[in-house]
């Protein structure tokens, strides 16, 4: 494969496994070095780490909450300073809690905004203090911010939906610096978080106009075009990998 991303660097917020872990192989393949955060398992984030160094790339990864705003900007700019530079930020943590709009607590509110909203914030906002120009921002959304096509999804779906906002104003923000920002809605998705065989995965299936779920590398092929330079004049949009749920 032609290393296209050949001397860019990119930062992955919950890259250690499910979509996270797919892009940041399919950029270390393309050519990227890459930093990741994960939350939970060093093992994994260890293991992640390995095979990008088998690609023949560098790639560092820390321990950050995303929930936390402190290691979210500190892990952005650790990364920037462990790399010496950074060219590519995929916004892809992300938390999910669901069920009837009565039953959420406080904390669940918190959590999830602070997650899914306040932490892509601040990592744009720490990485563009790094970023050349030319530099790419890729946040990862859900066919739910779309179609909200079964009830218990308020929480999840307002807190997808904010990143609309979030992309289409960085875009025109830094767009004079030639930097883009796009926004991947992707729909049910084969990971450990949404098993294609576990509950409710039939009821996911039917909502699709394939009728079955992607793999992670589906959504990892399309933040590669977005960081690329096929992703050049891509800059403001939402791009729905979803299988056809919100068709």
């Amino acid at each position: 494969m032609t290393a296209v991303l050949e001397g860019k660097v990119a930062f992955v917020t919950g890259g250690s496994r499910g979509i996270g872990e797919a892009v940041v192989l399919r950029l270390a393949e393309d050519g990227a070095d890459v930093a990741l955060t994960y939350q939970h398992s060093a093992e994994r984030a260890a293991a992640v780490v390995d095979r990008v160094k088998a690609l023949g790339r560098r790639a560092w990864a820390v321990r950050a909450d995303s929930a936390d705003p402190v290691a979210v900007r500190d892990a952005v700019d650790q990364a920037a300073a462990e790399f010496g530079r950074l060219d590519i930020l995929v916004n892809n943590a992300g938390v999910g809690v669901l069920g009837p709009v009565e039953n959420l607590s406080l904390a669940d509110i918190d959590r999830v905004l602070n997650v899914n909203v306040r932490a892509p914030f601040i990592a744009s906002q720490a990485a563009v203090r790094h970023m050349a120009d030319g530099g790419r921002i890729i946040n990862i959304g859900s066919c739910m911010a779309e179609r909200v096509a079964f009830p218990g999804g308020s929480l999840y779906s307002t807190s997808k939906t904010a990143l609309t906002g979030l992309t289409k104003s960085l875009a025109r923000e830094l767009g004079p610096r030639g930097i883009t920002a796009n926004l991947i809605h992707p729909g049910p998705t084969d990971t450990d978080m949404n098993p294609s065989d576990g509950p409710g995965a039939e009821m996911q299936k039917g909502l699709t106009a394939l009728g079955h779920y992607g793999q992670p590398s589906d959504v990892a092929a399309t933040v590669a075009h977005l960081a690329g330079a096929g992703g050049r004049y891509v800059t403001g949009a939402a791009i729905a990998v979803d299988g056809g749920f919100a068709a």
